[in-house]
């Protein structure tokens, strides 16, 4: 089993420098590509392995505050979504880790947006968590079990989703 965890949380929008972007990019995405490419080989050599990686809620639904956060948290769903097909007929099983907020130090004295909207759990809970959905061998390890209700409801109507998202961005700046 290996476990792939990284992250970090820079705002920004579209006008955010490359730099930014750059971070998010190499931080939420390749850092889980650098690490398929140490183990997920071997694993399918070998008929049995357990890749977990780390995206976020944001990587099925999207962050308001910021755009690169969201882009590469997608990114990094779609790539353990790639892993899965890939290899799953060849004993490596994947699952991605999509919490909201979680009280570690990388939402510690940082404003609560919408991430603990559904609230904040502990790190031992999400630690259950993971460890209860590897044995099941599901893909989707969700801690804020609501996450999947919304994202049932961004994938039934779209337009809708986006409405309701604009809506909490705005409570959120307080407008």
């Amino acid at each position: 089993m290996f476990c792939s965890n990284a992250g970090l949380v820079r705002e920004g929008d579209e006008a955010a420098p490359d730099g930014e972007w750059a971070v998010n990019w190499s931080v939420h995405l390749m850092s889980h590509v650098y690490a398929a490419r140490a183990v997920v080989k071997k694993m399918a050599e070998r008929g049995s392995g357990y890749l977990v990686n780390t995206a976020s809620a944001a990587g099925l639904l999207t962050s308001i505050p910021s755009a690169s956060y969201a882009v590469t948290k997608h990114a990094a769903v779609a790539f353990a979504e790639w892993l899965a097909i890939t290899y799953g007929d060849r004993g490596v099983k994947v699952s991605v880790l999509c919490p909201q907020a979680v009280n570690t130090a990388m939402i510690q004295g940082r404003e609560r947006g919408s991430a603990s909207t559904d609230g904040i759990i502990e790190p031992e809970e999400l630690a259950e968590c993971v460890i209860r959905t590897m044995d099941e061998e599901k893909f989707l390890i969700l801690p804020h079990p609501q996450v999947l209700e919304y994202m049932r409801r961004k994938t039934a109507d779209y337009d809708r989703w986006l409405t309701g998202m604009r809506r909490l961005r705005t409570k959120l700046k307080g407008e």
